[in-house]
């Protein structure tokens, strides 16, 4: 690595950790903070406690990330330490804003409206999640090889429905890691599932009696379409930075109104005869 690309990466490298340890101290300071003056609800302090437990892990798997890209003449990053640093992100966030919407309402409110719970849709915004979740994780596989700048056609990949060389490397799993065109190809078919799976959902639930639950799916499908576009666009510009970013966050944005969705259909809200 020559001086120059070292400093194009410093600044990324040093402000991402410094901006953990900022989430971590705003975290002990919230805590304990609560703690001291009990004013942490009743039930809610193992959970606090899990978010900052959850946050060193989190913080150790990064090193253990970044210790990858400094073994013999690697510059780069395992892709799948990549992928489960990313996967534990993405579930810390999940825990807060399930915790937030949780805490948003009186747990006596909670109780009442479980009973209403909608089980159909209930079943449809789990497979949402895991969906999802498996999604994310190839897109941290992508970007931990770089295989969004290649094949930037679509909806085929090299003229082909599958990239050439899919299993060239050997033994076979090794490619679902550092094949470029593998990984990009499986990116591709779960998104494909994922947009088909939200139309599902989207569709039985305008079934519910709840204006509520409506609006939610509607959301998780634009949001959806909207991820599923900002991808297409990315891929096929080779991945520029800005679209990249634009498409991780909308990854964020999905994968919060998804969990939104899932706790509608949990805790429906209550609605008025009138509707």
């Amino acid at each position: 690595m020559t001086l120059s690309e070292f400093k194009a990466i410093y600044w990324w490298e040093w402000g991402h950790r410094q901006l953990g340890r900022f989430v971590g101290l705003v975290w002990a300071l919230g805590f304990f903070g609560f703690l001291l003056t009990r004013r942490i609800p009743a039930g809610w302090t193992p959970r606090l406690l899990g978010l900052g437990v959850l946050g060193g892990l989190q913080g150790a798997i990064g090193w253990w990330m970044v210790s990858s890209g400094l073994e013999g003449t690697m510059l780069a990053v395992a892709s799948y330490r990549l992928a489960i640093h990313l996967g534990l992100a993405f579930l810390i966030l999940g825990l807060i804003a399930w915790y937030r919407m949780r805490l948003k309402r009186p747990e006596r409110e909670l109780m009442q409206a479980r009973r209403g719970r909608e089980q159909l849709m209930q079943g449809w915004a789990v497979a949402l999640i895991g969906v999802a979740f498996v999604q994310i994780l190839l897109g941290a596989l992508v970007a931990g090889i770089d295989a969004g700048r290649n094949y930037t056609d679509w909806p085929l990949m090299a003229g082909a429905f599958t990239p050439p060389g899919m299993w060239d490397i050997t033994p076979a799993w090794r490619n679902l890691f550092e094949n470029d065109g593998t990984v990009q190809f499986f990116h591709r078919l779960v998104a494909y599932g994922l947009f088909v799976l939200a139309l599902v959902t989207w569709f039985l639930s305008r079934r519910s009696a709840l204006a509520a639950t409506r609006r939610s799916f509607d959301w998780v499908a634009v949001g959806v379409f909207g991820q599923a576009v900002i991808g297409i666009v990315t891929v096929m510009h080779s991945s520029p930075l800005h679209i990249a970013l634009v498409h991780q966050l909308g990854a964020v944005i999905v994968w919060v109104l998804i969990l939104r969705a899932r706790f509608q259909t949990l805790y429906p809200s209550a609605q008025s005869v009138r509707g």
